[in-house]
């Protein structure tokens, strides 16, 4: 039995990355099963087995697997960054920025199927994925900022400087540069979510 489950897995984690394959090349609407299937090196009959719902069923996989990928690229920087609050969240959010900049099938959405994305990160859209980065980043951020609407509001910041950076790169501005990152985030957004009893580690150092 626990051959079959392997073989299984095996055979979504397959279809799954040539599903990513085929939207980083054609986009969602272009992509075809058949095209996927080729790219798998399988039939569409084993998609189907496989993903009972179809094109809409794999695009859904396909949405995990890469939230799962972006969730441990992120957690393993900021679990190797310290014990220091900028660090770790100039940890954060380097990682998330080179995850997202580095994307292929992203960039190749939002570029020529923006609808596709945009409802997602935008406006309605938003409190769902501050609610989602919120479930894996308050527990690096509890040891920092004890008060949960505290951390709350910073997980909300960061998202919204990475996702602004994401859809509308700013000239000078790379955050997929750490000292880039480092720079913005100290001048602008470490300040607001700084206890006030605790003082950013730069200012420290500098005494």
């Amino acid at each position: 039995m626990a051959a079959i489950a392997g073989g299984e897995d095996s055979t979504r984690e397959r279809i799954c990355a040539a599903a990513l394959t085929c939207v980083a090349r054609w986009g969602i609407a272009k992509t075809t099963l058949e095209d996927v299937a080729k790219e798998a090196g399988c039939g569409r009959a084993t998609i189907y087995r496989t993903f009972r719902g179809g094109k809409a069923e794999v695009l859904a996989a396909v949405v995990t697997t890469e939230s799962d990928r972006f969730r441990r690229a992120v957690d393993g920087a900021v679990g190797a960054a310290g014990n220091d609050l900028e660090d770790v969240v100039v940890a954060g959010v380097v990682a998330a920025a080179r995850f997202l900049d580095g994307h292929t099938a992203l960039r190749f959405l939002l570029a020529h199927e923006p609808d596709a994305v945009l409802p997602w990160v935008t406006f309605r859209g938003l409190r769902p994925l501050f609610d989602a980065v919120g479930q894996y980043a308050h527990p690096h951020l509890a040891r920092f900022l004890p008060d949960p609407e505290q951390r709350a509001r910073a997980v909300e910041w960061l998202a919204r400087v990475v996702l602004t950076y994401v859809l509308n790169p700013a000239d000078g501005v790379d955050l997929t540069d750490e000292a880039d990152a480092r720079h913005l985030l100290r001048t602008f957004v470490l300040p607001g979510i700084t206890p006030r009893t605790q003082e950013p580690s730069h200012v420290l150092h500098q005494r």
